[in-house]
């Protein structure tokens, strides 16, 4: 190539990098004005974040091209470690004593009772193998952290303590099992037989006992180092996040469970009082919503609207199933032990949309059903 066709062509790429640039804060704008109109007229904010970013997607109003999945697993996972850290910094060890058993409970158990049982309706009414109809079932089982952050600061003061507790908790709690399930079943399809029941045991301590105990012993390095080092304020929320990063990555290298630690991690930091607290707080609720409108922006340039029309009768079908009978039959059979009252019950099952981490990860490049589990999102994120 010539000098001048050298200059063309780094020209292209700088103009690209800019164009790039202005699409994001546009469409960062755009979100932020369009997410507060939802809340005067009543709008789910992240499904307008959902919404936005598909007519911006490629062949619609922005054009934008993004159907690099290998770079959206990248950008969901860190928008979800940074959601994780903030709800984690929020919740105050009084939370964690009040509902953390019953919310445990709900985040296991309760996920796996969804699962199955709107695994086995998709199963009859789809006639698709039974594996395959769980995996779209785990996918959806879960709350999501993000949603039911953004309900719990509209509704929170009308909300009793306990219930109030457990909702927060769980959606912190839930994902690793989701994950798990997710990871099980997959693997059952790819290779049936080639896991058993021990092993499928052995792959959920791993998971959920290696993340927890990465968690505290993360969440005990960033507590000391916020209290015994010289560090300015500015510089304490940076540490939170370095390392928040830092402790899902490595559980997630090891085989745990990055979304378990990182919440617990955050929990013990949280707890601790140091002098940059409230500069942390302030830095993660910022960066939270910064988190969320990326990750439903991202989402929705991966979603084709005229893809969609095929599959929303089933995706309304699977969604009341899940509304109305898995999630209230999962949360009954979970919490009457616990003391909560049947007046209180009902509201868990619905709260919040189904948890984008099974969607963010379905976007794996290693993972060929993305599709069919991203799917599941619309219809159960309008909840």
């Amino acid at each position: 190539m010539t000098d001048a066709q050298l200059l063309a062509v780094g020209h292209a790429a700088l103009d690209r990098s800019h164009k790039l640039i202005l699409l994001g804060g546009g469409l960062g704008l755009l979100s932020i004005v369009a997410g507060l109109i939802s809340r005067r007229i009543g709008a789910p904010v992240l499904l307008v974040f959902l919404a936005i970013g598909m007519l911006a997607g490629d062949d619609h109003v922005l054009g934008i091209p993004f159907d690099d999945f290998g770079s959206a697993y990248l950008i969901g996972s860190v928008a979800l470690a940074v959601i994780l850290l903030e709800g984690g910094l929020k919740t105050p060890v009084s939370m964690l004593r009040l509902a953390f058993w019953p919310a445990a409970v709900l985040a296991t158990i309760g996920v796996g009772v969804t699962a199955g049982i709107l695994g086995a309706v998709v199963s009859l009414i789809d006639g698709v193998p039974v594996t395959a109809a769980l995996l779209a079932g785990a996918a959806a089982a879960p709350t999501d952290a993000a949603a039911v952050a953004v309900l719990l600061r509209r509704a929170g003061a009308a909300l009793p303590e306990r219930l109030f507790a457990l909702l927060g908790v769980e959606s912190g709690l839930n994902d690793p099992m989701s994950v798990f399930l997710t990871f099980l079943l997959l693997r059952l399809i790819a290779e049936p037989g080639s896991i058993g029941v021990g092993g499928a045991v052995l792959l959920f301590l791993e998971e959920m006992v290696g993340g927890a105990a990465l968690g505290v012993a993360g969440g005990w390095v960033f507590a000391q180092s916020l209290k015994r080092l010289p560090i300015e304020a500015p510089l304490a929320p940076v540490l939170v996040l370095t390392g928040g990063l830092a402790v899902f990555g490595l559980a997630q290298l090891i085989g745990t469970s990055g979304f378990l630690a990182t919440y617990l991690a955050a929990v013990i930091t949280g707890a601790t009082r140091h002098r940059a607290s409230q500069d942390v707080e302030h830095f993660f609720e910022g960066m939270a919503w910064l988190a969320q409108i990326v990750l439903f922006l991202m989402l929705g340039l991966l979603v084709t609207p005229e893809n969609l029309p095929p599959y929303l009768p089933g995706a309304v079908i699977g969604a009341a199933v899940l509304i109305l009978l898995a999630r209230p039959v999962a949360v009954l059979i979970c919490l009457l032990p616990s003391g909560l009252t049947c007046a209180r019950q009902p509201l868990p099952p619905g709260w919040g949309c189904a948890g984008q981490c099974r969607s963010t990860s379905a976007s794996s490049p290693d993972w060929p059903i993305r599709i069919a589990t991203s799917g599941c999102l619309p219809a159960s994120s309008s909840w």
